[in-house]
């Protein structure tokens, strides 16, 4: 068989669509989402994502304000620039770009977002609230992961699910986002035994682990769905190339649907970006959630 392929581009467009359409409606009632992005550093593959992320939020009508600041800038000044943007009102989504410079705690910037701004869906009070099921911001990349499978497979209560990777970014929102469509979910990690059978037993599979090509094709069920969330840079024939953590092509002869890398998960997960500024713009002013 040869799998479906899962084409992100062309969902994370149809997602953007109804954003920019939410945003439009919001216009017309006097609201204007703003999403704020934090650079810190030279960084070269944080800077595109950070200029993809602006003209993103532009061309769906969302105000973009980007804040750039030198490799060396102290700890305190970015915390206190967080506490600025979480007090401005024309701001309804902070985003810290990481990797922050070695010197600046991660976990301590995070943890100065504002629950309500916090468009990554990384602080304490969002991840609580996704492990309770309570409503809050959810992490990009994992909401997108669950876009996509249901593009396929509306309907994955009863599913087995396995996770590869246990990042708080990643793997274990993503557990708990497929938990919640009453999927049964498994997480595997470097400790995990037997990892090909284990993945065998997956009518979902998604790979979230930095290594390239560890999924190979005999790690997957015939007619599963196969989410790739891997983007690794490789030499191949003395070129770079980006792949992802599954073996696209062997893997396609065996998955009932699949994503590529580049140009499966990674177009959704600036989408939903763009959705959670929307969503947390309307639930900062006592608005019902736009239907993303």
């Amino acid at each position: 068989m040869t799998a479906l392929l899962i084409d992100g581009k062309k969902i994370a467009g149809e997602l953007r669509a109804r954003i920019a359409d939410a945003v439009s409606a919001m216009h017309g009632r006097g609201v204007s989402p703003g999403l704020a992005v934090v650079l810190v550093g030279d960084d070269p593959a944080s800077d595109v994502y950070v200029r993809n992320k602006g003209k993103a939020a532009e061309a769906a009508g969302i105000r973009s304000f980007e804040h750039r600041l030198p490799a060396a800038t102290p700890e305190a000044d970015v915390v206190a620039l967080v506490r600025r943007l979480n007090a401005d009102e024309a701001v309804d989504g902070v985003l810290v770009q990481m990797p922050l410079p070695a010197h600046i705690s991660a976990a301590r910037v995070i943890g100065e977002i504002a629950p309500a701004k916090d468009v990554d869906g990384l602080t304490s009070v969002n991840a609580g609230r996704l492990l309770l099921g309570e409503t809050g911001l959810v992490p990009c990349t994992p909401q997108g992961s669950i876009i996509l499978i249901k593009s396929v497979l509306p309907r994955l209560e009863g599913k087995n699910a396995v996770v590869l990777g246990r990042s708080i970014l990643v793997g274990k929102p993503l557990a708990l986002l497929l938990l919640a469509e009453n999927c049964t979910v498994t997480i595997a990690h470097s400790k995990t035994r037997d990892l090909a059978a284990l993945c065998r037993s997956a009518d979902i599979l998604c790979a979230a682990v930095g290594r390239p090509r560890l999924v190979a094709g005999d790690f997957v069920k015939e007619g599963a769905v196969v989410i790739d969330v891997g983007i690794n840079r490789v030499e191949d024939g003395g070129k770079a190339r980006l792949v992802g953590d599954v073996d696209f092509e062997a893997a396609s002869s065996r998955a009932g649907a699949i994503t590529p890398a580049p140009g499966g998960v990674g177009p959704m997960t600036i989408a939903c970006l763009l959705r959670n500024t929307v969503l947390a713009a309307a639930r900062r002013r006592g608005l019902p959630d736009p239907n993303l």
